[in-house]
Order: structure tokens, then sequence, then C-alpha cells
């Protein structure tokens, strides 16, 4: 999968829902410079187990353990030549946040619960590419939870406003990842593209977005499920999204 994403040379590549024991082979399989977190440990039920020991169980049904024993990172990759500035993290469902979030939301119990049951992140990177141009990339996978979408909605106004504080001015800023919102039901996603904020419009559809501040967006498209088709297999269960900036 990373090999097939990197072939034609991206400029920034992001990446989520990795297994914990991949982010170490990251640069070798796509020849890129990698600023990867884990955001969730591998554990065996409520132990922690070591990332290959979550590797070997997970390759029992990789379809159906995905990420549950595995654990679970993020991961930025940029361009060799790209020269990384800085890099920080947020846990969008931190346990403060948490609790003020669902005391003006008035969420349920079972809703409480569902937020608390994995860790989930942001990571941002600032980084100089060829040519001058400065970057601020924001990397996220948010909550997963349909019956309240809400929760990943306020962590992604979360990122964007961690994302921002780490910018300068003249910075080209970009919020990429799985968002688990789709735009139609995204209070935060419509508010971004207002010019106090003046992010690109997200895609129609899906909830893996790439939205982009400071530079123009020529194109964004997903993969047809013919191109991650390697080996008469698909490669994952998201397409990915690729944007072509101005």
């Amino acid at each position: 999968m990373i090999r097939l994403a990197a072939a034609d040379r991206p400029d920034v590549l992001c990446l989520q829902e990795l297994p914990a024991w991949a982010h170490v082979k990251l640069a070798a399989w796509s020849g890129m410079r990698v600023c990867a977190d884990v955001a969730q440990m591998p554990h065996l039920g409520p132990l922690p187990i070591p990332a290959q020991l979550g590797r070997r169980v997970t390759a029992l049904h990789n379809g159906l353990l995905r990420s549950a024993v595995a654990g679970q990172a993020n991961a930025i990759l940029v361009r060799p030549d790209a020269e990384v500035l800085s890099r920080a993290l947020l846990i969008l469902n931190s346990r403060d946040f948490r609790e003020a979030q669902s005391r003006w939301l008035s969420l349920p119990l079972v809703a409480r619960l569902a937020w608390a049951k994995e860790r989930r992140i942001v990571q941002v990177l600032r980084a100089r590419m060829l040519g001058g141009a400065t970057l601020v990339v924001a990397n996220l996978h948010a909550t997963s939870y349909a019956a309240d979408q809400r929760l990943a909605d306020s962590e992604l106004l979360r990122a964007a406003v961690f994302a921002d504080g780490l910018a300068e001015p003249g910075d080209v800023v970009v919020l990429a990842g799985d968002f688990n919102v789709p735009a139609a039901r995204s209070a935060t996603q419509v508010a971004l593209t207002r010019p106090e904020w003046g992010f690109s419009n997200p895609a129609p559809e899906g909830i893996d977005q790439i939205m982009v501040r400071g530079i123009a967006v020529d194109e964004i498209t997903r993969w047809p499920r013919e191109r991650r088709r390697v080996g008469g297999h698909v490669l994952s269960d998201h397409a990915p999204v690729e944007a072509r900036l101005a």
C-alpha cells in the first residue's frame, strides 16, 4: 500500500490507521522522510502487548481484527529534500476535552463511553518544501461514532485550531485525514470555508478529506478502485484522496 501511494513521488503523504509495528518501516517502503506517531498502543484486552505480537495476532484475520489488537499510528511523509522545521501532536479526545464537550453537546452515557474507547490524535508538521513554500500539515483520524458524528466534528475543529496556532503568516495550511464525518453533516467543514478561516471546499462525498488554506487547489480526486488494486487485491477499503495545488 505504501509503495503504491508513494510511487508517483508526492510532496506530502498523510497516512492513518497504520498498524503500530509498521511505522518503523515507512521510510524504506516509501523513500520519503517520515514523521510518525502512535495513537493507540497494541493491546490484547486490557493488557499492552509488543507490536510484533499484535502483528502476528492480526495476521490470523486481517479483515476482521484490523487495528483491534495491533494498535494504530498516524504518519506524515514528505519528499526527501523537504526541511522539517517543527512537529507537534495533540490528543483530540483528551479527558478534559471530552468532559467539556459532552456537557456542551448533552451526550448520553453510551456516547461518552464510546468517545473514550480509543485515543485519537492530530499530528502537525511544519516543513519548507523545495522552492521555498512552507507547509503546515495537520493529519488526523477522528473518532468513528456513527450514532453522533458531532464527536468527530468537534475533534476536527480542535485539530484546525491547533494547526492554525502553529502556522506563521504566509504558511500554506493543510488539514488532511479521515474526518469520520461527511461534509454534508459537518458544521466544522462549512465553517472552515468561510473567509475568517479561508480553507478550500471539501470534497462533496466521503469522510476522507483534504482542505487547504493559502494556495489554490487545482483538483481533488479519489482514486478509483482499479488504481488501488494489486495482484487482484484491493489494498484498502478507503480510497486515497489526492489534491493538486496551484
